[in-house]
Order: structure tokens, then sequence, then C-alpha cells
């Protein structure tokens, strides 16, 4: 028996071997375990959590007003009708001679087609102290981290109101883009209709939540108009808006800003970009600006018939030239096209290129009030975006359960100025880890 085939009498149908659980996997395994009962597929989906985590939402979790839950859905569960088989596990590896995938366990799987959607993590661009002392936000266990600290410092200030001199009530928010427009705003929201009722020995005048950007506008993609709106809610929010302005250096205890400010905190959250997952980097293949794997035009690996690169993993060009954002309608996209491309080639049919329809982005500041830019050129603002943004993100959302929890809680948000998910809950710190801001070494 030759290297990388099957021994007798094994499955003869064609494996699909699909490397995560992301916008991008989950929709090349869903569409191909509905096109199994027309084309014999067998189908494989591998994943380092049990769980699919609705990212544009975390924000929400680590600011009290979702449950995780309501963010996360169970992968089996969503497989459950469909001729998908999903595997827990970390790839770390590919054999490209034997057609083989490695996992961290030791364990292998062949694979005639494989789609990596492995996704994207932060990145802290080598800046003194993240790693170490700032909070991600990419995954549900970041968010509770989070959520636990900000809670925390109240509490602590309830006990210790010498601790507001010490930057216990400032928080900083790395990065202008929407997650960093849309945390900010959350957390000066929680703060006046919360905070302040829940906590009424801290004075809240004292709180300080600065989002700091270092180029010269917030929500770089977006037009003009949308970034002046962007920043005059946050300021009319309570939020220091700093423009221009790179963070040099985060400390244990303060920040340091590269127009030489420090400010005291103990709360540096960092939204300011992310790279590609490592496992781009053990694949042997042409990587492009963030690690982001180069494909073809059908995102096939150049020169390998045999393997997709999808979603934030892979550097593609739009028809303006530059490469495609990493954000979920372009996953989403890329992976229905992935599987109705290996369909086709199992048919004997060429592939076809991708094509990326944008249909907008959107960003929420907070109560009523978001930008939405959709196609055609039509800008929305205030209540209306708002809306829009509130329809588009339950209509992505994961799962009937979801959607229904999701809504409850906003509703119950809106009609009661009030966040039921306030709670602090005590999560075990990795191994040799025991400060709750070190998150760089558990993903």
């Amino acid at each position: 028996m030759q290297v990388g085939e099957r021994p007798e009498g094994s499955d003869r149908r064609h494996h699909v071997v699909v490397v995560g659980a992301g916008f991008a996997g989950l929709n090349v395994a869903r569409r191909l375990g509905r096109a199994a009962s027309d084309t014999p597929l067998r189908i494989t989906l591998v994943d380092r959590h049990n769980h699919h985590t609705f990212q544009p939402l975390l924000y929400q979790v680590a600011t009290a007003g979702l449950e995780s839950d309501s963010i996360g859905h169970s992968v089996r569960g969503l497989f459950r009708r469909l001729p998908v088989d999903v595997r827990l596990g970390t790839v770390v590896g590919v054999d490209w001679d034997a057609r083989r995938v490695e996992l961290d366990d030791g364990a292998s799987l062949d694979f005639d087609t494989v789609v990596f959607a492995a996704g994207a993590e932060s990145a802290d661009y080598g800046i003194e102290g993240v790693s170490e002392h700032a909070f991600m936000l990419k995954w549900i266990p970041d968010a509770l981290r989070l959520r636990n600290h900000l809670l925390r410092q109240f509490e602590r200030v309830e006990s210790h109101p010498e601790l507001i001199e010490q930057g216990a009530l400032n928080f900083v928010v790395a990065g202008g883009g929407p997650t960093g427009v849309e945390l900010s705003g959350a957390i000066a929201e929680l703060v006046e209709h919360v905070v302040q009722r829940d906590h009424p020995n801290v004075d809240i005048a004292k709180v300080r939540v600065v989002l700091v950007e270092m180029m010269d506008a917030l929500l770089g993609t977006y037009s003009q108009a949308s970034q002046r709106y962007a920043r005059r809610a946050l300021e009319e929010r309570g939020v220091e808006v700093r423009t221009d302005t790179a963070i040099e250096a985060v400390e244990a205890d303060e920040v340091r800003l590269s127009d030489g400010e420090r400010i005291p905190t103990a709360t540096v959250v960092w939204t300011a970009g992310v790279r590609a997952n490592p496992l781009a980097d053990v694949l042997g293949l042409e990587q492009g600006k963030g690690g982001r794997v180069k494909v073809a035009g059908d995102l096939r690996v150049p020169g390998r018939a045999d393997a997709f690169v999808v979603g934030d993993l892979a550097a593609v060009t739009g028809k303006d030239g530059q490469v495609l954002p990493q954000l979920a309608p372009v996953a989403i996209q890329q992976g229905q096209h992935v599987a109705d491309q290996i369909v086709r080639l199992r048919r004997g049919e060429p592939t076809a290129p991708f094509r990326y329809r944008d249909r907008g982005t959107m960003a929420t500041i907070g109560r009523r009030d978001a930008i939405a830019e959709l196609a055609l050129g039509v800008k929305l603002h205030g209540s209306l975006a708002w809306l829009s943004w509130l329809g588009l993100h339950l209509l992505y959302l994961v799962g009937f359960r979801n959607r229904v929890a999701v809504l409850g809680n906003w509703a119950y948000a809106y009609l009661t100025y009030d966040r039921a998910a306030r709670l602090i809950i005590e999560l075990e710190p990795p191994p040799g880890d025991d400060d709750d801001r070190a998150q760089g070494a558990h993903r």
C-alpha cells in the first residue's frame, strides 16, 4: 500500500477535512453536508473548541449585556441532521505528500481535499507589555475574564475608594476599528445605566473610558462623515477619543502613549489588530501581510488541486485590488463558494473564481445609535442604522435558541436600562498564570 492510500475495504468516498468551525468552516461543512446526498462525500470538521463563537457580539458578553451561551453553539449540535463528522482537536501541521493533517494529540486525518479555515488571532505587533498585561477579545473565555475584571474593579473601589487615584476606574481600549468603537460605547453605557445604580457609593464621574487609535480617524474604512459621527457619538457618552496616538507600552499599572502621556490603569483592552492563526506559519505555503495565506482566484492553494484556504486565514484580493477584510460576511461567502467548487470538481466541472458581494458594513455605538454603510452608497446613522445592525446580527447568529436569547436580552436591556448578565464567575487560570489579565498563552 502506498503512502496516503486507504486500506482495502475502507470508506472510498471523497474525504474532505475542514479545519476550523468559524464562519467560513461552518459554511463549508454545512453546504457540503447538504450536497452529500447527490455527491459521494465524507466530511470531517475539526476545531480546537467544541463550540462556534459568534465573535461580533463578544464585546456584549464582556460588558454584561449577554450571557456567553447566547453567542456560542455546540458544533456537534449544528450537524445532527447532516452527514458531517466532528472532531475536537487542534491541527498543528500537514503532511502534503501523504495528504494528512496532524493533530496535537498525535492523531492524524487523511484527506482527499483539505480546507483550512482556522481564522485569526489577536496581534500585539511586538508592543511591550501587551501580551502580559492587556485583555484580548477573541474567544468566550476572553470575554468572561474581561467581564469579571470590569465588574470587580467597581467592587474594589466600593471597598477601597483610594484605588481611584491609582487608575482603578480608568479603562483604555486600544484600536479604533468597529470592535474598539463598540466596546468603548458599551463600557460607557454600562457605567451610566448600571454601575451608578449598583454602586451608589462610587463616584462614577471619576470613570474614564479612553479609546486610543494611531490613525487620524476612527473606523478607518468608513466614510469621513461616518468617522466624524462615530467620534461625536462616543464623546457625547463621555468616551475620551485619542486619534493620531499610539500605545508605546502597557505595564501592570499604566499605559504609555506616543505623545508622552501615562495613563494609570489596570485595564487595557487590545482590539488593535489581528494576524492569521499560527497554523498558517507551519503549512509551508506563501504568506502575505499578517501571515495570511495567498490563494488563487478560486481560493485554492496555488499549485495544489486538493487544498483551499478561506476566511481570516486567506489573503484574497477584491475587485479594487485590495485584500478583502477579515469580516464575517467575507468568510461566510468564501465558505459557501469553496463548498460549491469542491462539488464542481467532483462532477468533473471547472472551478469558478470567487467574487465577494459587498452588502456594506456596520458598527454600533450604543443605545439607538449606530453606523451603517450599505450597497449603492446608502449611509445610515442613528436609530435606523441601529435597527439595521440588530437585524443583521440576529440573522447571522447561529441557532434559533441563540437568536431568541439574544433578542430577549436586548429587549430587556432596552426596556429596563439594565443588564442581567453582570455576574463575576471565577475562571481557573491556566497553569503558571495567576493574573487574570494574562491572555496571551490561553487561546
